[in-house]
């Protein structure tokens, strides 16, 4: 298991590095003569037809609407891994971080409220700041090295995953638009059609592919936000197969496997490289003092810290949880630190409130970058400090 862990970790953190690369590279494409070329990428026409069905989007909404439902679908695979058999399997396990994670969303979420209250639009961007990025915050964990405990590494782990689980909620609920129910009941006989095959035991992976892209699309023309199509089809894959020969194996672990190198190592970074390129020149000192920007950055930067940390104090004083073994309080501090660190998920979430209208001139998404880089940079000094005592 603890090998696992590692690898896990490993992966993560290689991806972290991937996106602060690509990140400084649409920003500088975006701030330099090539910016043109950039925004001209960015809206590239791409068109599917299919007799009737047709499917017209700029490049920036097939990454945003197509590529994050495979990463959702990951997300949903890893979930229902670790809620059967995992790190949330257990109330014992789970009640730390999913407490945790209660606070990491509801802070944020009250600090950004607070500051938009009078404003019904950039109200919609409640749940930019109640996100976390796993990659970079696990990025950042490993550059410490075995000085952090391994349950502290799980903790962060399964507190990011049930993040995640909020997130996909948050979308179903609250960034839904007017539904269309012609669509609604094509993605409903598909839903219907992968339970009846998990249910007979069919353990074939291209059978649950074809009828997981329809219910992609029938979701995308339903007017629910079609990354959901992804997690729907994760909960549907089997956990238990058997093949031809009678030999027992796990289908979704083996998908699970298959795509983690492609969502950490190309999804993730094309989905930052598209979003993240902030025009800085339109940027005034005037418009990051807003209600939005401030919302975001001290959601990130003192809601989540705030929210995770004292939530998991107030948990494991009153006894429903305890502090993860081989840890401290200075260093629980610091991990719920490195959660304000929003970056991909909160830009993702920023797309879906605001419709990617640049109504606030780019000043809501560097809002996430600033948030996220302050967030990682004391999450790593109070974690630097600490292991050296």
């Amino acid at each position: 298991m603890k090998k696992a862990i590692e690898a896990f970790i490993h992966k993560e953190s290689s991806a972290g590095i991937i996106l602060i690369f690509v990140t400084i590279l649409a920003l500088f494409l975006q701030n330099s003569f090539l910016s043109h070329f950039y925004t001209s990428f960015l809206h590239t026409p791409v068109e599917i037809r299919f007799g009737a069905l047709h499917i017209a989007k700029p490049l920036l909404l097939w990454v945003n609407d197509g590529l994050m439902a495979i990463f959702f679908f990951l997300i949903g695979l890893e979930v229902k891994r670790e809620v059967m058999e995992g790190h949330l399997s257990s109330l014992k396990q789970i009640t730390l971080p999913a407490v945790a994670a209660l606070g990491g969303m509801a802070i944020p979420a009250l600090i950004f409220i607070l500051f938009n209250k009078e404003d019904s639009f950039s109200l919609n961007g409640w749940a930019i700041p109640t996100a976390t990025d796993i990659a970079f915050a696990l990025g950042i964990l490993s550059l410490l090295g075995p000085r952090i405990p391994v349950s502290l590494k799980i903790f962060l782990m399964a507190l990011a995953i049930i993040d995640d689980l909020g997130a996909i909620v948050i979308i179903a609920l609250f960034y839904t638009s007017d539904l269309s129910l012609l669509s609604i009941t094509i993605a409903s006989v598909a839903l219907v059609v992968l339970f009846v095959m998990n249910r007979m035991n069919v353990a074939i992976k291209s059978a649950y592919i074809v009828v997981g892209i329809v219910l992609w699309v029938a979701v995308l023309k339903s007017g629910v936000h079609a990354t959901l199509a992804g997690v729907a089809l994760a909960f549907m894959i089997p956990l238990s197969s058997r093949d031809k020969h009678g030999k027992t194996f796990s289908m979704a672990k083996e998908m699970e496997h298959d795509l983690h190198h492609w969502v950490a190592f190309f999804i993730l970074p094309l989905f930052a490289f598209v979003n993240a390129g902030v025009d800085l020149k339109g940027i005034s000192p005037g418009e990051m003092s807003g209600t939005v920007p401030m919302g975001i950055m001290l959601g990130l930067f003192i809601g989540k810290q705030l929210g995770v940390f004292g939530f998991s104090w107030l948990a494991i004083k009153t006894g429903l949880a305890s502090l993860p073994k081989e840890s401290s309080w200075i260093l629980l501090y610091g991990v719920s630190v490195l959660t304000g660190i929003g970056f991909t998920m909160s830009l993702f979430v920023d797309s879906l409130a605001y419709n990617d209208t640049q109504i606030y001139q780019y000043a809501d998404k560097l809002a996430i970058l600033l948030g996220s880089f302050f967030s990682g940079l004391l999450g790593y000094i109070i974690l630097r400090i600490a292991t050296k005592k």
